[in-house]
């Protein structure tokens, strides 16, 4: 079980290694040699394991010469002066056994800290230290909201992943937090996967919150993937056996889902359905792996959509993000009575990050769909309006809605889908 240290007003940090992933003249590098662990931190990630505005969450590797480590935190300044100011706390840490090699897992959540303020961090074992790292804190009420969905990333992800989420964040810098629907890896019990997401992403993951849900590739059979629980460390709000990877959290007036989509269904429809009857926030968006409306050839959720869709028509949950299908496909407002109505219901989406492509299978349903698209999906959401795109790895916008709260009404749906031709190639209709 992972321990957690609790600090106040206080913050730490994360580095990457900087292995290069390339092959040399005399043969590709061994992956041990590549994603060997070090005693300076690198994996380092933020996440949240409790309140997002006033408490932060980061967890990092080293190899098992550091036993103790610790994090330093500091308002941020615009000088260096915070540095003589930084408050030192312990982290908890946990040893873990992967294929390739032993290493200790760091973490520490800090409470106490002030809305809407940016700090600055590191973390380290005295020794050796991370670079200071910032993150902002969100506001303690409704406030705008930015943050970016990605579906897959799944293959090839240091090569042909890196580049969107790095393009993701240019697009949107003042992102709070980053979903990601699952199937993060492809072999979830390799070690060298979980070295490149990482890697991908960099310095990103130390500055901007991940928000992930496990896929299928992160389950060996019924068995959630060893690396999963050491290097997030998340709230654990949900059901008790599906800790980290089943929970919530409320930030700006926004309450967000995360759903395990893999095991145990009905068990959380029944919590899922206590949550939304006790819900403060405005809006409401849920996330997980394995889609309510399937955009693959040959792929169908039935029994998931039978069990989770009453729930979300029941509570108006405003927008379903998933991956799976390694295809795109948007819907307008769907219910469960009448999918095509556009005046009620869930907005659903299927979206896929990483280079792994299947055939798309069209249908009345999707508003807008794609295949063999690389997207990342960035959400705004301001007082009554939320605004939804999605990009290519480019940052071409290929598709857009708006949604408006009316008090006593269902949301008014505005598709703003731009011009360019759908990308459906030899699709099956």
């Amino acid at each position: 079980m992972k321990k957690r240290w609790v600090a106040a007003c206080a913050f730490v940090v994360f580095v990457s290694t900087g292995y290069r992933l390339t092959s040399q003249d005399d043969g590709k590098v061994p992956e041990k040699v590549l994603h060997r662990p070090s005693p300076i931190p690198d994996r380092i990630i933020l996440t949240w394991a409790d309140e997002p505005s006033s408490t932060q969450t980061v967890t990092w590797r080293t190899d098992t010469s550091v036993s103790k480590a610790a994090g330093e935190i500091a308002e941020a300044e615009d000088g260096p002066g915070f540095v003589k100011k930084a408050r030192q706390f312990p982290a908890a840490m946990e040893s873990f056994e992967s294929d390739l090699n032993q290493a200790n897992y760091h973490s520490i959540t800090f409470r106490g800290l002030k809305p809407n303020t940016q700090y600055v961090y590191r973390v380290g074992n005295g020794a050796n230290w991370s670079e200071w790292n910032q993150f902002r804190t969100a506001a303690a009420g409704p406030a705008p909201l930015e943050f970016i969905y990605v579906g897959d990333a799944q293959t090839n992800i240091w090569d042909l992943w890196s580049r969107l989420i790095r393009q993701g964040y240019t697009e949107a810098p003042k992102t709070r937090f980053i979903i990601h629907a699952g199937d993060l890896v492809n072999r979830a019990h390799r070690d060298a996967e979980w070295g490149e997401w990482h890697l991908a992403a960099g310095w990103i993951n130390r500055s901007i919150p991940s928000v992930p849900a496990p896929g299928n590739h992160e389950y060996g059979g019924r068995r959630l993937a060893p690396h999963w629980r050491p290097q997030y460390t998340l709230p654990q709000n949900g059901l008790p056996d599906l800790a980290e990877t089943n929970y919530f959290y409320d930030i700006q007036g926004v309450r967000v889902v995360v759903l395990n989509s893999n095991v145990q269904r009905e068990q959380q429809a029944e919590w899922l359905n206590k949550l939304l009857a006790n819900n403060p926030s405005k809006w409401t968006v849920a996330t997980f792996h394995h889609p309510i409306f399937s955009s693959a050839r040959g792929r169908d959720n039935k029994e998931l959509r039978e069990v989770w869709q009453p729930i979300f028509d029941k509570y108006r949950v405003d927008l379903v993000m998933t991956g799976h299908d390694h295809t795109y496909a948007r819907t307008n407002l769907v219910t469960g009575t009448n999918v095509q109505s556009g005046k009620a219901g869930t907005v659903y989406v299927v979206s896929v990050s990483g280079p792994k492509m299947y055939k798309l299978e069209r249908n009345d349903r999707m508003q807008r769909a794609a295949q063999d698209t690389q997207l990342f999906q960035v959400v705004r959401i301001d007082g009554d309006k939320l605004v939804y795109e999605s990009r290519t790895a480019r940052g071409v916008l290929y598709d857009s809605f708006e949604l408006q709260k009316r008090r006593g009404q269902a949301n008014k749906l505005i598709n703003r889908v731009p011009s360019i031709p759908e990308r459906l190639g030899n699709v099956t209709d």
